[in-house]
């Protein structure tokens, strides 16, 4: 069984801001994949499917970015998931605005969603997809928590699209070479 997690803030305040990229992966490959999420338990809502005759679950925490490892930890402990079949998208203002970078592991780069998920984990082995929204321009919170400017917006949406084709990948084929197809 696969988890992957979208990080993200609830509440529609925060609904397609910066921050929220998780979610919106989640949001797209839960439409594209026929899996609903609508279950809400283990501090997050979650949906159960197959892809590629890979059982997987798709979970966005609903604990806030700074704990969502607590909705993760859950998840995995209850479902006895390796580390190994998790994957978490989030947000990486270190890369320009449509990039993404897909890793099997390594630190959380100063993200604190997913500093809190290798807390919570006991490693930095977690695979991850970082979704590039640039460097802030202003206040650091206040980037985050709005949407992308116009500019932005059409390299973001197509590095959204970009991730769920790269998680289709790492489930037909593994992660190593959505990888080499999508850095």
């Amino acid at each position: 069984m696969k988890l992957i997690v979208g990080l993200g803030n609830p509440g529609s305040k925060y609904e397609h801001t910066r921050h929220n990229m998780g979610f919106d992966v989640i949001d797209l490959f839960s439409d594209l994949s026929k899996i609903d999420i609508d279950k809400e338990t283990f501090k997050g809502v979650l949906g159960r499917g197959k892809v590629f005759d890979e059982d997987v679950i798709l979970l966005k925490p609903l604990t806030f970015m700074n704990l969502s490892g607590e909705s993760v930890q859950l998840v995995v402990n209850y479902f006895k998931i390796p580390i190994e079949d998790v994957l978490v998208i989030y947000d990486d203002m270190a890369l320009a605005p449509g990039t993404i970078r897909l890793r099997s592991n390594g630190s959380s780069g100063g993200h604190k969603g997913m500093q809190n998920i290798i807390e919570k984990l006991h490693t930095e082995n977690v695979k991850r997809i970082r979704i590039g929204i640039g460097e802030p321009t202003f206040d650091t919170i206040d980037f985050v928590l709005t949407k992308p400017n116009k500019e932005e917006k059409p390299l973001i949406d197509e590095a959204i699209v970009r991730a769920t084709e790269a998680i289709k990948v790492y489930l037909n084929k593994n992660f190593e070479t959505a990888m080499s197809q999508y850095n």
